[in-house]
């Protein structure tokens, strides 16, 4: 290993390859030594030996690195400067008084270097001569980068010269006021709203936001003050600072004359351009309110994309619902802006209860609006009051049923009619419907005369059952399953053996559901593993696998000759998942498929089923060349030998 005094050589050297590999190792060995002929190579116009010096003068680090860096501060290449000063900004709180020293140097760029670096140091010692230079040096650049630096360190120390510095040039106060905010302590707040009087609007737009930012209700009474005489631009801006500290709830606790005037003063900010001033304003007229506040809102909130705006409208949205049900809702159903009446039925929504009936006035809204307005709304309050409804509403639904052709309106409503409030009375209604043209509305009908239930219902499937059409005996048989199975048991058995496979497999988990005696159904059942269709065979041995005892053990051995992979697999899951010891033998030979998902299947089955024979088979399989199948055969043998 080489010793400083040779790094000190080899940094000499021509070969620049030598004097970047020395470079490095000089830091790697802590050769401080070595410090002043690393500086020096910083000006070296190469890049890999600058890479190397910067490391490892970040690493030594100490006085010296600082001493031996500050000159390059005055170098006339800027790429020399900016590396000196990256690494005075990291290491320059090892030496504070060489850097401190700088701050009333002749020239101006080096006192704004300096200032920058000691905002980097994190050092309570760069905060008195970061002030001096704020509120003494004539270079202005100087005095910015003082307070950008005392924002950056945001010691509470720093507060009482950035207070002063508060009526500096406008390009200071810039700098100023955003590190006031960062520091945010409260004496902070009079020196803030004292310079608005002489402040530029720009300037005093940045005081207003730091004072919401700062959320000082300190700041809340001045404020306050001095909006009657602020443009409106930047009273806008004092709304947004008012809303920010109080929150829209504590506005509420304002005088009756306050309140009115800042409502007032709510209502103008809803219309400025800025959407964090329009949010704010929104918060604040959601406590504070009224009618013009809704129309307003709701304009806005009608002017959002659904998909983009999305999070903004749900804010709204709430905020809307939290004043009420006002007459701008009212009108909003029933305008020709189609996104304002969506959004009305929105917030109509949130208002009302959880439970809807005639009396209550915003249900009472939603159903009276409903004949008025366009197809797209007249599904979204159909849903709404279908969700809430209760019995008095059923007459409202009932016209629906006899007037309404919309499929998805008709869904809503057999919903509340049927599954909700299961009126017998309006069977002759729904049942026609499970001949609708749209499958998701037969299903509807389908759910709600099952849970209507009923003698008339049971034999209205039963009549179904004889249809012709296949989807007609399918709906019949699923109702039947659940309307009694063992009632039905004729029905159920002509089913399993109807000619489409998808009454077959409905039957079959009818029965399998039924709670009725298993020697009565299992025959029907187990008859069906040779079914021709896969989807039965394997809905069959999935229930076998529900209802696993002895009896099953052949049936779902024999399936593991199924000419269907899936049906094999199932199969497996359920001989392995109850350890059938009889199956490791077949279980085994699967490992030779050549269906990869099958040997995996096996594989953890036999894991499960364990045993000297499977633990042989798999132990083989770890001789494997295929990661995935040695990895799932070693999992399998740790469970057979946890057993």
């Amino acid at each position: 290993m080489a010793d400083c005094t040779d790094y000190l050589a080899l940094l000499s050297s021509d070969n620049k390859e030598i004097v970047r590999e020395s470079a490095f190792r000089a830091g790697e060995d802590n050769c401080v030594e070595a410090v002043p002929k690393l500086a020096e190579l910083l000006k070296t116009n190469h890049l890999g030996i600058q890479e190397a010096v910067d490391s490892s003068l970040r690493k030594i680090g100490g006085r010296e690195t600082v001493e031996a860096v500050i000159p390059l501060l005055r170098s006339d290449e800027a790429p020399v400067r900016n590396l000196a000063m990256d690494i005075l900004r990291e290491v320059g709180n090892q030496d504070m008084p060489s850097l401190i020293d700088l701050i009333l140097d002749e020239d101006p760029d080096i006192r704004i270097f300096v200032a920058d670096i000691l905002g980097s140091t994190g050092n309570l010692l760069a905060v008195q001569p970061l002030c001096e230079a704020l509120l003494k040096d004539p270079e202005v650049n100087v005095r910015y980068q003082a307070a950008v630096s005392l924002g950056e360190l945001g010691m509470e120390d720093a507060t009482p010269c950035l207070n002063k510095a508060i009526n500096d040039e406008e390009w200071v106060q810039y700098s100023v006021i955003e590190a006031l905010t960062k520091i945010g302590h409260t004496s902070s707040v009079d020196a803030l709203v004292k310079a608005l009087d002489g402040a530029s609007d720009l300037v005093a737009s940045m005081i207003i936001d730091s004072l919401g930012e700062m959320g000082n209700v300190k700041a809340v009474t001045m404020l306050l003050k001095r909006m009657a005489d602020a443009p409106t631009a930047l009273r806008n801006k004092i709304v947004k600072a008012i809303v920010k500290i109080l929150g829209g709830k504590s506005l509420t606790l304002l005088s009756n004359d306050e309140r009115e005037r800042f409502r007032q003063y709510l209502l103008v900010a809803l219309q400025d351009e800025d959407e964090e001033i329009q949010d704010a304003a929104i918060q604040g007229l959601a406590y504070v309110g009224g009618e013009d506040a809704s129309a307003g809102i709701l304009k806005i909130a009608g002017g959002l994309d659904q998909d983009r705006d999305q999070d903004r409208l749900r804010l709204i949205i709430g905020f809307l619902a939290q004043i009420g049900l006002t007459d701008a809702l009212k009108q909003g159903l029933l305008g020709e802006d189609q996104d304002v009446a969506r959004v009305s039925v929105q917030v109509l929504s949130q208002i009302a209860p959880e439970a809807c009936t005639m009396e209550d006035c915003v249900c009472q809204v939603l159903m009276e609006a409903f004949w008025k307005a366009a197809l797209p709304v007249q599904r979204q309050i159909v849903s709404v009051v279908a969700a809430k409804g209760e019995e008095r509403s059923k007459d409202f639904f009932i016209r629906v049923l006899n007037e309404h052709e919309d499929g998805t309106v008709l869904k809503s409503a057999v919903y509340l009619l049927g599954e909700k409030l299961k009126l017998p009375e309006v069977v002759d209604q729904i049942f026609p419907l499970m001949d609708h043209q749209y499958d998701d509305v037969k299903e509807a009908a389908l759910e709600a005369c099952i849970a209507i239930d009923g003698p008339e219902v049971e034999a209205r499937f039963q009549e179904m059952f004889r249809s012709e059409e296949p989807i007609r005996r399918l709906m019949a048989t699923y109702a039947l399953g659940k309307l009694g199975p063992m009632e039905n048991l004729d029905i159920l058995t002509q089913a399993v053996e109807d000619e489409i496979p998808d009454i077959r497999k409905v039957a079959v988990e009818a029965l399998a559901a039924s709670g009725g005696d298993e020697a009565v159904w299992r025959p029907l059942i187990l008859h069906r593993l040779s079914d021709e269709s896969k989807d039965v065979r394997l809905t069959v041995i999935e229930i076998m696998g529900q209802h696993y005892d002895e009896e099953m053990v052949p049936h779902l051995i024999d399936a593991l000759n199924d000419e269907d992979d899936w049906v094999k697999i199932r199969a497996m899951d359920a001989l392995g998942e109850h350890s059938t010891p009889q199956a490791a033998p077949l279980m085994i030979d699967m490992l030779n498929n050549s269906n990869r998902f099958v040997v995996m299947k096996a594989i953890e089955a036999l894991g499960n089923i364990g045993g000297s024979e499977a633990f042989s088979a798999l132990l083989e399989v770890t001789n494997s060349d295929e990661y995935e199948l040695v990895s799932a055969a070693e999992e399998a043998i740790s469970k057979i030998q946890e057993m």
